[in-house]
């Protein structure tokens, strides 16, 4: 039968009824494909194989939304991004927290089952392009599966949190990670990994549920060409030119996950390359870059049972912008032209829309749904037709080009409501400038390993400037018709970096946002219908569920990630800085809870040494930070809220102890290693002259 959409195994009336796991809790084949029936429960990271993220459940509704109210909370043990999304079995609640920790819940009381950490080493943090989140378990049987960010795939007992078995799944020489949820399918546990900043090759791979054996392993990317690839591999390889395998390639498989379990096939989604810069990358001829880079910013389809490949689309040929594939797939049937069709779907960060063909991978239509530079459009063979201009590492020269590497969508999941026939998409606008850099060598110990230059999109210590530049930086909440590839509505956000969506039966669709509220709207027309101020910007997408006829609506709380890592939290918002207070929500109807008084922001004073250095020093000091420190302390050294503000830090008033921290490790703990390796002491005594400088220009704008 077709329930939202997506073909699932015909249930009987009784089944339905019950719309629970079975007797003995255990979670096989058959509940994960009848998951779309199983309204009571949440059992896989998209509550479906088809990851629509659509819930039937209608208790709560349009009509009563407005007396929905905070049923039970919880505070997590980390001041750090939260983006996973909880499962629900039998009542009971479990999520994963910053630093890979898992806490099992009673659903409806809010009482702590268990908790289990599994001593994530605080350098690891290094390794992370992107703050040390989790987006979420898996389950089957009596387990639970949970990635580390250090790489480690861990089987937990899920009534006590128990260890079962672990498995290094990358190799820990490499900065690799996992952030991403697993998924199960017939008894084999998937995992990607992330890292390809750092100069590694990606791959996803399968591992025995019973014992955590490897399986099989799909790499995205060729590796040195050798008679003995596959296929797959060899065709790839043609796409490629130089030595690319030197630089790792890049194409990790850190998020998108579907499958169609009538056609026998995994979708994957591939990322960005190793480096951005396709001219380091894969030179051609003349240096300046060449080749489509197969299967970098692709969705590929795979056997489950083997990692068999089957067929592929790429969104972003020869990609050197960091427009990865990672993003949200999500399957469906829908009727086109008059006839039906089995299509998979994606907004990916290059800012297209995507209906394909999910039998073949064939094209079937792509349009814009925000404004971009870097193309034009898209041909009939769903190849982009892209503006020269764009292609800095050909042109040489630097590039203003929307969007930038944070996308039009990143990791936040879309939702689709059937009845409405929208997919709701967190969407958002923010440019780049793209400016290659001449002579860059990668490092394959610390920074970024892009190939341009992050320094040069630097705000100017002019608070107006500023204030105008990220005005310009716009999130928003689009309905999506993806049959005729239009916004039907949309919600604009105060700032960017909002939250994942669910789409409910109720006609509600839930979503946090930057602004530090969870909201419910009208998925007919985005009306908003209720508030909930979470006091922490909210970017984890929600769930629903039920317990003893009784619908729950959760969220993980808690401001973090790329965008609030690297952003000036004073700026995203002007009524006050986005803090993170780490928390789980929980609401039914009538319920009165409430929070605990949101505390001021702590925030040091803007009190710096005086400026000394010369301009050459400042200057070199600007460049090292803009390659090794930006990505976590935010371009510019202007401070976020989630990660030390080194304009305020007490280590600029004394060179040993910056050295020490920075050189030393002394700090490594808590994710800031040494860096002795990556850079000299007269580097990094620059790069403390550099923060000085800034810190003095601030304060003296008034920018404190």
């Amino acid at each position: 039968m077709k329930a939202n959409g997506f073909i699932v195994a015909a249930l009987s009336a009784a089944s339905l009824l019950l719309a629970g796991c079975s007797d003995s809790g255990r979670i096989g084949s058959e509940e994960l494909l009848n998951a779309e029936a199983d309204s009571a429960n949440w059992i896989t990271y998209g509550r479906t194989y088809s990851e629509q993220r659509f819930s039937p459940l209608d208790q709560i509704n349009t009509g009563n939304v407005d007396q929905l109210g905070l049923a039970w909370f919880a505070d997590m043990d980390t001041a750090r991004g939260q983006e996973a999304t909880p499962l629900v079995i039998d009542g009971k609640l479990y999520l994963t927290t910053a630093w890979s920790k898992v806490k099992a819940f009673d659903g409806a009381s809010g009482k702590l089952l268990w908790e289990y950490d599994p001593q994530v080493p605080g350098e690891t943090a290094a390794k992370a392009c992107c703050d040390v989140v989790n987006r979420g378990l898996a389950t089957w049987g009596d387990k639970l599966f949970l990635g580390t960010l250090d790489g480690r795939l861990i089987a937990l007992e899920r009534d006590s949190g128990k260890v079962i078995w672990e498995k290094q799944t990358t190799d820990p020489e490499k900065s690799y990670t996992i952030t991403g949820a697993p998924r199960v399918i017939d008894g084999k546990v998937l995992i990607g990994n992330g890292g390809a900043e750092f100069g590694v090759r990606g791959y996803i791979a399968a591992y025995d549920a019973k014992d955590g054996d490897e399986l099989w392993r799909f790499y995205t990317v060729p590796d040195e060409p050798s008679d003995d690839d596959p296929e797959y591999l060899k065709a790839a390889a043609e796409t490629w030119s130089g030595e690319w395998w030197k630089l790792g390639g890049g194409g990790t498989v850190w998020d998108a996950m579907a499958y169609d379990p009538d056609l026998d096939l995994l979708y994957i989604g591939v990322g960005n390359g190793s480096p951005w810069n396709r001219a380091y990358r894969s030179p051609g001829e003349d240096g300046t870059g060449d080749g489509d880079n197969l299967y970098l910013s692709s969705i590929v389809a795979i056997r489950p049972d083997s990692g068999e490949y089957v067929w592929h689309y790429q969104t972003t040929p020869g990609e050197t912008w960091d427009y990865t594939a990672t993003q949200h797939i999500m399957l469906a049937d829908l009727e086109i032209d008059g006839k039906p069709r089995k299509v998979l779907m994606q907004a990916p960060k290059n800012g297209f829309f995507y209906v394909i063909d999910r039998e073949t991978g064939k094209f079937i239509s792509g349009q814009p749904y925000i404004p971009q530079s870097w193309a034009l459009g898209i041909d009939e063979n769903g190849r982009p037709i892209e503006n020269p201009e764009a292609r800095t590492e050909k042109t040489g020269k630097p590039a203003l080009v929307m969007p930038g590497p944070l996308g039009g969508h990143n990791w936040h999941p879309m939702a689709y409501h059937p009845g409405e026939g929208l997919v709701y998409i967190p969407a958002f606008e923010a440019a780049s400038i793209y400016a290659p850099l001449k002579g860059w060598k990668p490092d394959p110990k610390r920074g970024f390993n892009v190939g341009y230059d992050l320094g040069a999109g630097d705000l100017p210590p002019d608070p107006q400037i500023r204030k105008q530049v990220y005005g310009t930086v716009r999130g928003k909440l689009l309905a999506w018709d993806p049959v005729a590839q239009k916004a039907r509505w949309e919600v604009e956000h105060a700032g960017p970096w909002n939250g994942g969506v669910l789409a409910t039966g109720g006609g509600l669709v839930f979503q946090g946002n930057s602004s530090s509220e969870f909201n419910a709207y009208d998925a007919a027309n985005g009306a908003k219908l209720w508030s909930f101020p979470a006091q922490t910007g909210v970017v984890a997408p929600p769930v629903t569920y039920t317990i003893a006829g009784e619908q729950y609506v959760a969220v993980l709380a808690g401001w973090g990630g790329a965008y609030a890592i690297t952003a000036d939290g004073g700026l995203i918002d002007d009524a006050k800085p986005v803090q993170n207070i780490s928390r789980l929500l929980v609401f039914k109807l009538g319920a009165a809870g409430k929070l605990p008084p949101q505390p001021d922001l702590a925030k040091l004073p803007l009190d710096p040494p005086p400026s000394r250095a010369n301009a050459e020093t400042i200057a070199l000091g600007k460049q090292k930070y803009a390659r090794y420190c930006a990505v976590c302390h935010a371009p510019a050294a202007v401070g976020s809220t989630v990660l030390p503000d080194l304009r305020r830090s007490g280590t600029l008033q004394s060179r040993d102890t910056f050295l020490q921290v920075v050189r030393g490790g002394m700090l490594q703990d808590r994710g800031m290693v040494s860096f002795a390796e990556s850079l000299t002491e007269t580097e990094a005594d620059a790069i403390r002259a550099y923060i000085i400088a800034r810190a003095n220009e601030d304060k003296a704008a008034g920018l404190d």
